[in-house]
């Protein structure tokens, strides 16, 4: 990399390679820009770079268990699920990166290239036109300044490139997409989908619509990936590409148009604002190795460092003209964050379907989308919450007797009843007392630590127990037996979903972004991340990202085109 102005000006900048920064870098190359992709972890490269993926478990030293002093060094990362002795390579440690919890609050990270494309839960549903009115309708938050028909042919356009299996499910309240196959529901999560739709007019029971290449087309094997393998062994990164990643996707496609310049390493202090100009002209980096700043320009910057950390980076760029924060001067940045709320289980048992079990794995489950308040207020809270539902059978030996009987029971296992579980995905209201701020204190970058604020309030409450309810009794219609209810209290952040803090709208007084996700108040600077989002739905957020981005690049190379960035 050359040390002059010119050898550090590109095109466009895109702060992030996880998601949303990978469809951005996508786009921008293919349309001809010279592309700089900034991302502050380390490389990683598909295939040559998940050491884990096709051990077996006896590879493992500790069977795929964490040490004691791993997790009691990690408090927070160690409560995610998928963090393991097969995946720790692709998480944040705690130490390494402080952050201040003014409330409780488990902030899960995963910084490489890529970031946590290689280890999200591949869940993708499209939000419907009830969840882009919801903040209209229902008096919450502010109006979103666009609508499902602005966003449908890019949901289109994403999931083609991408794959998602699903099936036509036909439900207004979810709208249907461009689906590869979709894995089938098991014998018991078929007699409660029909036990379900009997009793109620308006609840489905679906197979989860997933990033999985149950039947590649042309599009993905020009990509170089191929059929999902049903390993489910996702979180190691998958040597066959067959769930969408950065890493498996949109970063190589990128890269093969000669367009991208990839720089890992690469922490962003601060987006540079040129006051004369009125626009920002490049971004300030902090080395990750030799701790060096050294500063990149481009005519355009697309922030997707997730969602946190875009409020960060934001929030640290200050200037005479934005004293608090590039286009803060509403003083809503870093406010109204929201998130998912996943505190509540509901599990029981099922007595029948005993000539049956299933046979290999699937990469979903199945699927309840939301169904309170959708069509109208019904409830003394506001907004839904959408469920995952599985269904599996259990071998159990017994351990009784000894010698030659005992061997007889291990080697001939005896299948249990079938357990059914279901979590709740609720959708929480964005408050300005939600929020993120900067600490005095700095990391080892010299970037202000963050504070998070955030917590539960009384609508969560009402919604957890209103699901418990009526899972309970959905279940119990359904003739399960031994139902329970459980609230884990855990903290927010767990869920992994925090959106918000720089949102779209409609009034520049209470938002940061227009319906192009363009900052109000600085034309170049886009943000698609889930920093940008409004309010959060019920539905898992990355595909609704993916379809922001590509749509915002595309809006962005236009206006660029015009003479207008």
């Amino acid at each position: 990399m050359g040390d002059t102005i010119k050898d550090r000006t590109y095109d466009v900048i895109v702060i992030g390679s996880g998601i949303s920064g990978g469809w951005a870098a996508k786009e921008f190359c293919e349309k001809g820009l010279k592309t700089l992709v900034l991302e502050r972890g380390r490389d990683v490269q598909h295939i040559k770079d998940y050491p884990t993926t096709n051990k077996m478990p006896w590879e493992f030293t500790l069977r795929g268990n964490l040490p004691l002093d791993v997790r009691e060094a990690n408090p927070v990362v160690s409560k995610c699920y998928a963090f393991g002795e097969a995946t720790t390579q692709f998480f944040v440690k705690d130490k390494e990166h402080p952050y201040v919890q003014e409330k409780p609050f488990d902030w899960i990270r995963g910084y490489q290239v890529g970031g946590k494309s290689l280890l999200w839960a591949r869940q993708t549903q499209r939000w419907s036109p009830y969840d882009f009115e919801g903040p209209a309708r229902d008096g919450f938050a502010v109006d979103w300044p666009i609508r499902y028909e602005d966003i449908a042919p890019w949901y289109s356009y994403v999931e083609k490139f991408a794959g998602i299996a699903g099936d036509k499910d036909g439900l207004p309240h979810l709208p249907d997409g461009e689906f590869l196959p979709g894995f089938p529901l098991n014998v018991v999560e078929k007699y409660f989908k029909q036990s379900v739709e009997k009793a109620y007019k308006d609840r489905y029971v679906i197979s989860g619509r997933c990033a999985h290449l149950s039947q590649p087309q042309p599009v993905h094997l020009e990509q170089g990936r191929a059929k999902c393998q049903n390993r489910t062994l996702c979180e190691r990164g998958c040597p066959f590409g067959g769930y969408f990643s950065s890493n498996a996707s949109t970063i190589p496609w990128a890269a093969k148009t000669g367009n991208l310049t990839l720089r890992p390493n690469s922490v962003v202090h601060s987006i540079i604002y040129d006051e004369q100009k009125g626009k920002a002209t490049g971004v300030k980096v902090i080395d990750n190795n030799t701790k060096d700043a050294i500063d990149f320009y481009a005519k355009v910057i697309f922030v997707n460092a997730a969602a946190l950390n875009t409020n960060l980076i934001l929030l640290n760029s200050t200037s005479h003209r934005f004293p608090n924060g590039l286009g803060n001067d509403s003083g809503v940045l870093g406010k109204y964050v929201a998130f998912h709320l996943y505190r509540a289980r509901v599990s029981g048992e099922y007595e029948g379907a005993g000539e049956f079990t299933t046979d290999g794995r699937r990469p979903t489950s199945g699927y309840i989308p939301r169904f309170r308040n959708v069509f109208r207020q019904e409830t003394d809270f506001l907004r839904g919450y959408a469920a995952g539902f599985g269904a599996y059978r259990n071998e159990e030996s017994s351990k009784d007797g000894f010698g030659m009987p005992l061997k007889q029971s291990l080697l001939n296992p005896k299948l249990q009843s079938w357990k059914v579980g279901s979590h709740m995905m609720g959708e929480t209201i964005p408050k300005e007392t939600n929020f993120v701020s900067l600490d005095s204190k700095k990391d080892d970058w010299g970037m202000p630590l963050l504070k998070v604020n955030i917590d539960y309030d009384d609508n969560d409450e009402k919604m957890i127990r209103d699901y418990m309810a009526q899972m309970t009794e959905m279940f119990e219609k359904a003739g399960f037996i031994n139902v329970k209810a459980y609230d884990s209290k855990q903290a927010p952040g767990l869920d992994i979903h925090e959106m918000g803090g720089v949102r779209m709208g409609r009034d520049p007084k209470t938002s940061l972004l227009n319906k192009w996700h363009q900052m109000h108040l600085c034309k170049n600077v886009f943000v698609t991340d889930g920093a940008s989002m409004t309010s959060t739905s019920t539905q898992n957020p990355s595909l609704t990202y993916m379809a922001f981005s590509a749509r915002a690049a595309n809006y962005a190379v236009e206006e660029l085109k015009k003479g207008n960035l």
